[in-house]
């Protein structure tokens, strides 16, 4: 009897091929609900830092 409940165990124990893929699918679910969420703001934070880019690339090619 214990000696099926270990083979059980170790069986258990060593199949983890889709962990991998089930964490990558929890992660790419959670960023896409985050930028769901925080997409005004991450559109103006990126529209002012592309304009400060071009302002200051302006300045030194002026």
């Amino acid at each position: 009897m214990k000696k099926a409940k270990d083979q059980k165990k170790n069986c258990l124990s060593k199949d983890n091929k889709g962990m991998g893929t089930v964490e990558v699918i929890l992660i790419i679910v959670v960023l896409i609900g985050l930028v769901l969420i925080f997409k005004t703001q991450v559109q103006q934070l990126v529209n002012n830092v592309f304009q400060k880019i071009a302002v200051d690339s302006s300045v030194i090619l002026a």
